[in-house]
């Protein structure tokens, strides 16, 4: 019998600032340009999203340089305001993000399915990366 066990991978900041704030800069379109990539020689020049269950996003990821890019882009099924937020990549990786209220902080805790060309660490290093983005961006919009 065969199992086809998938990695769950775990990253997470502890944001200085209000969930309300939070919430608003990881699920809109203008705020995930400025905080989506994972170094700086990368940028997110598109994003869109339709936030709900069955609802689709899109962000489109580029080297600054031109030299590569790609879309990244899923399908929710889960959207609880404030909350949570679930969703299948579109090569069928699941990931699921926890919004902590801590008063006038919030832990953001994202769990991933690893995928199997690039070993774990080097995926955790990547979205951790934009995890610590994020909170830059948040703290300082």
């Amino acid at each position: 019998m065969e199992t086809n066990q998938t990695t769950k991978v775990t990253v997470e900041a502890i944001v200085q600032a209000p969930i309300e704030k939070v919430w608003k800069c990881w699920t809109e379109p203008v705020h995930i340009m400025n905080w989506n990539q994972a170094s700086e020689e990368w940028h997110a020049p598109k994003a869109e999203n339709d936030l709900r269950v069955g609802g689709k996003f899109l962000t489109r990821m580029e080297a600054k340089d031109g030299s590569m890019g790609f879309d990244f882009g899923g399908v929710y099924d889960t959207v609880k305001l404030h909350e949570e937020i679930s969703y299948t990549m579109e090569d069928g990786r699941k990931v699921k993000i926890i919004f902590v209220s801590q008063g006038n902080e919030t832990k953001v805790v994202e769990t991933f399915d690893a995928e199997s060309i690039h070993p774990v660490d080097f995926q955790q290093a990547g979205w951790q990366a934009i995890m610590d983005n994020f909170k830059r961006y948040t703290e300082q919009a």
